[in-house]
């Protein structure tokens, strides 16, 4: 195995940006970079052994620096989306940016793909990580806490990419960590994710208002195009005559998923049969959004490809939307001084 980094550009701030690399011996090739911790590339193996960068992107930092889509974005300090942009912790309310019509969205206007982060580089024999470190300083984006934040990505000779989460806060704080990487297993310019298999580990999923805040409930996905406990292609029932579909225009929505929480364990699996690449899906927290790229227009990424609507697919663990304001979800408060630690991971293989 072996890690390379060169530069990658200089931000509109005049910040220097790296690019790493990650080479594992078994065909598997990953870039990060210090800006935004975000994933870059994703090169893994097909059944025949053809390599392909599997993860939607941009070439150069310019691209990330805008970054609509949220390409491979390191998300927080809160992911997803909270309900009228604002939250009440300890009897006082916090309000937050209305980037989401009148909610708020990923943290805000500014997430926290868009800071530079501090870098180490750790190795061993059959592992090689790189953690991402800052500090976000008390009401950054609205939200209280000093909160030291880090993201650590490892590469393994199983073809894993495994994500760390840490963060530990001199408040009490809400703290919702996720990474946007969009996947397409065919390789990132090659057309709509319809035909990839999924398979996710959930009974139930948390329907929504218009605006995609949750409501509360928890609906059984039995009997309904939401039921993905049977691995069928996304584009089986994603244009269905049902509501929560037409709200999303497709598929964008939080599983809750059937796990203990205690463990990381697996909960999802998505298989584009022509190549033969599998990718398996591995974490402890409650949630995880399945999104289909329903927004996606046009944007232009990586390679001159272009990405158009449902050209890759995202699975977000996470704490589910709007925890803070919801009281029978599970909890996403972070208290002062504790360290909130969580895992998910991505492992490539074929069928």
């Amino acid at each position: 195995m072996e890690i390379t980094k060169k530069p990658f550009g200089i931000t509109s701030k005049g910040e220097e940006a790296t690019l790493y690399t990650i080479t594992n011996d078994n065909g598997m090739t990953v870039s990060f970079t210090d800006y935004g911790a975000n994933i870059v590339s994703i090169l893994v193996p097909d059944a025949n052994g053809k390599v392909v960068d599997v993860c939607l992107g941009y070439d150069d930092l310019a691209g990330y620096e805008k970054n609509g889509p949220g390409f491979g974005s390191f998300i927080g300090r809160h992911a997803n989306r909270i309900g009228g942009a604002r939250f009440e912790l300890n009897g006082k309310v916090y309000e937050l940016d209305k980037n989401d019509g009148e909610n708020n969205l990923h943290g805000g206007f500014v997430g926290y793909n868009k800071f530079m982060y501090t870098a180490e580089i750790y190795e061993a024999d059959d592992t090689i990580s790189i953690e991402f470190s800052r500090l976000s300083p008390h009401m950054e984006q609205g939200f209280p806490g000093n909160l030291d934040v880090s993201v650590t990505y490892s590469v393994t000779q199983a073809n894993e990419l495994v994500i760390e989460y840490s963060a530990v806060s001199d408040r009490d704080t809400i703290v919702n960590l996720t990474n946007h990487c969009y996947f397409n297993l065919a390789g990132h310019n090659s057309g709509t994710i319809l035909d990839h298999k999924v398979w996710i580990k959930a009974n139930q999923f948390t329907p929504t208002t218009p605006d995609l805040i949750p409501t509360g409930e928890l609906w059984d996905v039995s009997g309904t195009p939401m039921d993905f406990r049977v691995a069928k292609k996304v584009g089986q029932d994603i244009d269905a005559n049902y509501e929560p579909l037409i709200i999303g225009k497709g598929y964008d929505h939080n599983y809750v998923l059937d796990i203990k929480g205690t463990e990381v364990e697996k909960v999802g699996e998505l298989i584009e049969e022509k190549s033969g690449r599998r990718m398996e899906i591995f974490t402890d927290l409650p949630g995880m959004q399945l999104y289909t790229g329903n927004f996606l227009n046009g944007e232009k990424g990586k390679d001159g490809a272009v990405y158009n609507k449902r050209a890759g697919i995202c699975f977000e663990t996470q704490f589910f939307p709007n925890s803070c304001n919801i009281k029978s979800f599970p909890s996403c408060v972070l208290k002062a001084g504790k360290q909130f630690e969580s895992v998910t991971i991505y492992k490539f293989s074929t069928i």
